[in-house]
């Protein structure tokens, strides 16, 4: 005890520097800063566990049971997958997600981050050009910005706009080069989807390699949550699959899924994999039992209905209009302004509900919202009584600012 209150004591370098105070005071003057807030007891309209297996104890007690059948008394994973980190559980669970993803192989990241970052640094080499969505995830972009690879954004989910960029390029570019085409199966700020199968074929009649990143979709979509893709068949027909495992999965980690080829390119190029410890074999066993609680969970139905409630339910209350229209589990009211978004979720919270701002710049000046995560666990009274509150805090927000 008296090391921890000797530390406590110690005092830090009283100087910042200049450059970085001056971008946390802008983030101020905007009313855009950022802080951690603690968990909270309040009715969750905000997190990705949306079919509540965080806090499943049947996959909490089938995790222990798996690591103790395994052996595995065992904390961490004592170094990379490339040295001494690749144990049984890794080469046992991405064949779990071989099989039931359907595909010729499986990698599994630490993360979405790092997969996304991963892959996007390391596949598309130097002369090649990367076409993305402007909406794309960050983890995405920012892979993007590690590559060699020459980058064009397109409209969002715009297919026409798309064939533009590809096209002026190619006039632009007249040497054989390599065409990436990266979206979303369900996009995380906006919780809308894109023709994946008009993708699809614009991309095999294109030449170009479609990648596809499906956070937001597995576990939801498909029998038994296999994701979008699968659920419209087109599955093998995708240069990468992106699937997360902290979202519906409620664990932690990420798989890309595609062609040996690909998995062994992967493994000796991706820096993501190649230089950070592996997951301990604790996190693996949380896999795999997420895994088989989706192929017997009520939950994915449970969503799916309250999904449809939620959509009614903003159409009675003369919400609809500010809605970003969606049928996955996240659902986005537009309401302008950093100042404004953040007054009614504050107003939210002392009603008892848990729904997070999204502020500029993570969303567009003027697109700032209120970002409804919903769950298999929310009641139809919770989602009733939520969107009634909503309607009355959103006229007095339009009230408000008339003044």
């Amino acid at each position: 005890m008296s090391i921890f209150v000797k530390i406590n004591k110690a005092k830090g370098l009283k100087t910042f520097p200049n450059k970085l105070q001056k971008k946390i005071d802008q983030r101020k003057e905007s009313n855009a800063l950022r802080k951690l807030s603690e968990q909270n007891n309040l009715v969750d309209f905000s997190s990705n566990d949306y079919l509540g297996f965080a806090l499943s104890k049947t996959i909490f007690d089938r995790s222990h049971q798996l690591l103790i059948e395994k052996n595995r008394y065992q904390n961490g994973a004592t170094g990379s997958r490339l040295l001494s980190g690749n144990h049984k559980l890794y080469t046992n669970t991405e064949k779990i997600l071989t099989d039931f993803h359907d595909t010729d192989e499986a990698l599994i990241f630490n993360s979405g981050y790092d997969a996304n970052v991963g892959f996007f640094s390391s596949v598309p080499q130097r002369g090649d050009l990367i076409f993305y969505d402007e909406l794309i995830h960050a983890s995405i972009r920012d892979g993007i910005q590690m590559s060699n690879a020459k980058s064009y954004k397109f409209t969002h989910n715009d297919l026409e706009n798309l064939r533009w960029h590809i096209e002026r390029s190619r006039n632009a570019n007249s040497d054989n080069k390599e065409l990436y085409v990266v979206t979303e199966s369900v996009f995380s700020m906006d919780g809308d989807s894109p023709d994946l199968k008009g993708f699809v074929d614009f991309c095999k009649s294109n030449a170009c390699h479609l990648i596809v990143d499906e956070a937001h979709a597995t576990g939801i979509f498909g029998e038994s949550g296999v994701g979008l893709l699968q659920e419209l068949g087109l599955e093998n027909q995708v240069f990468a699959r992106i699937n997360t495992f902290g979202k519906a999965l409620g664990c932690h980690g990420a798989v890309i899924l595609g062609s040996e080829k690909l998995k062994s390119f992967l493994i000796n190029f991706a820096r993501s994999f190649i230089y950070t410890t592996g997951l301990p074999p604790h996190s693996l066993a949380t896999i795999q039992s997420a895994y088989q609680e989706l192929q017997s969970t009520v939950e994915i139905e449970k969503l799916h209905q309250n999904i449809q409630f939620f959509n009614k339910k903003i159409e009675t209350t003369n919400l609809k209009s500010r809605f970003i229209e969606s049928n996955s589990a996240i659902h986005c009211c537009i309401i302008s302004g950093n100042a404004n978004v953040k007054s009614v979720a504050a107003k939210m919270k002392e009603k008892g509900f848990d729904v997070k701002p999204i502020l500029s710049p993570t969303v567009p000046q003027g697109k700032e919202r209120l970002r409804f995560c919903l769950h298999s666990f929310n009641s139809k009274e919770e989602i009733n009584e939520v969107l009634e509150l909503l309607a009355t805090f959103v006229k007095v927000e339009k009230k408000d600012s008339k003044k």
